[in-house]
């Protein structure tokens, strides 16, 4: 039975061809140890190193590729610029349907350094509006930082909006980009984000072990990790260049050459075509799993564009076991619990019980939306 893949909210799949070429080329051809060495190995590692931080300028407007660096994921991203950047008596203001990667360091900063922490609710409309953010700002607010789009109901925040906000406040903000980092457009300068986290295995098509972090030139953050970086080896404290400030040890030169084809891929596509294609499926998804006696979808209605993320729940039967029959029957791959924001559960009301969670990508068709949504009929039909 052929998979039908509808996880791509965790990791997209399957991955572009040229991924998979650029990779086996990598560790084919040069898998050396770059800006570790002058050989040509090294240099030939290095210079893909750098294609892949150019070809993500490019994508968000970034200007100096050298205020972008490399971690295994967003969450090694979002820890470093969360934890690198406040201080005792900070005050950050934040959204409630954040992903643990935003939480757990918040809370766990709140705990250990006595930071505030304020999470901004949506209004009725499911919706997060710009003024009840400047409403939660203090004197000592030091960061916003805002998921750009949820994992559990596909929301889109107004990141542009806010960046405004936060700016004439004097305010840094912080985008984890986890869920629209090559689904959404994003322009850094534009939408005046100070920093900016994405994964590489998600909308960026690139492998699992890949990850990024953007900061404004100006923003000097505590490293979270000291180590050997091939640069000013000589002194017993951490480098003050970029990228090298940031990236002890060796980078996933591998899993960075398989980013570099995601993006290139994601670039050719266009990201406003993925959009839409993911949106149309969406959308159908909605009206369709809506129409069902018994379930029930969260989020905002399809008047209201979203990214590819559907949450839904069957009455009476657990999610685990809609997704587990989903998989072992039907063959269709979702997923089932909380998806790491238990903040998100408890806005969607759904805390006590998880949802079913089915997201798309490039590579899903309307053939996919049919077979979920008579299975999920089949499912309900039985359980009724």
């Amino acid at each position: 039975m052929a998979i039908i893949y509808l996880d791509n909210a965790a990791s997209t799949w399957p991955k572009p061809q040229a991924v998979k070429e650029m990779m086996g080329e990598a560790v084919e051809d040069y898998a050396a140890n770059p800006g570790r060495g002058g050989h040509t190995l090294a240099m030939k590692a290095s210079k893909t190193v750098f294609r892949t931080r150019v070809q993500l300028s490019r994508l968000f407007g970034i200007q100096n590729p050298n205020n972008l660096f490399f971690y295994l994921n967003a969450t090694q991203a979002l820890n470093q610029a969360i934890k690198g950047f406040l201080k005792p008596g900070d005050h950050v203001v934040s959204s409630s349907v954040e992903h643990n990667s935003v939480r757990r360091p918040l809370e766990y900063m709140r705990r250990t350094v006595g930071v505030e922490v304020t999470y901004v609710e949506p209004r009725e409309d499911h919706l997060f509006h710009p003024d009840d953010f400047e409403k939660a700002f203090q004197p000592n607010t030091r960061l916003l930082v805002v998921s750009h789009a949820s994992n559990l109901t596909g929301v889109i925040l107004p990141v542009a909006e806010l960046g405004a906000l936060a700016k004439n406040h004097g305010i840094v903000f912080l985008v984890d980009a986890s869920q629209s980092a090559g689904v959404l457009p994003i322009h850094v300068e534009e939408m005046n984000i100070d920093m900016l986290a994405f994964p590489g295995h998600k909308g960026l098509y690139g492998p699992q072990g890949t990850g990024a972090l953007y900061v404004r030139g100006d923003i000097d953050l505590e490293p979270l990790i000291h180590g050997g970086t091939g640069s000013q080896s000589e002194s017993v404290d951490q480098p003050t260049t970029r990228p090298d400030r940031y990236e002890s040890g060796t980078v996933n030169t591998v899993g960075l050459a398989g980013l570099l084809a995601g993006v290139t891929y994601v670039m050719d596509k266009g990201v406003e075509n993925i959009r839409q294609h993911e949106w149309q499926l969406t959308k159908r998804t909605i009206a369709e799993l809506k129409e069902i006696p018994g379930v029930e979808v969260y989020g905002p209605g399809i008047e209201t564009e979203r990214v590819g993320v559907v949450s839904f729940n069957i009455d009476g039967v657990d999610a685990s076991e809609v997704s587990f029959i989903l998989d072992q029957q039907y063959g269709i791959a979702t997923r089932s619990g909380f998806h790491c924001t238990p903040l998100g559960h408890q806005t969607a009301g759904t805390v006590q019980k998880g949802s079913v969670r089915a997201s798309f990508g490039i590579f899903n068709t309307e053939k996919d939306v049919e077979a979920l949504v008579q299975a999920v009929k089949e499912i309900a039909s039985a359980f009724a």
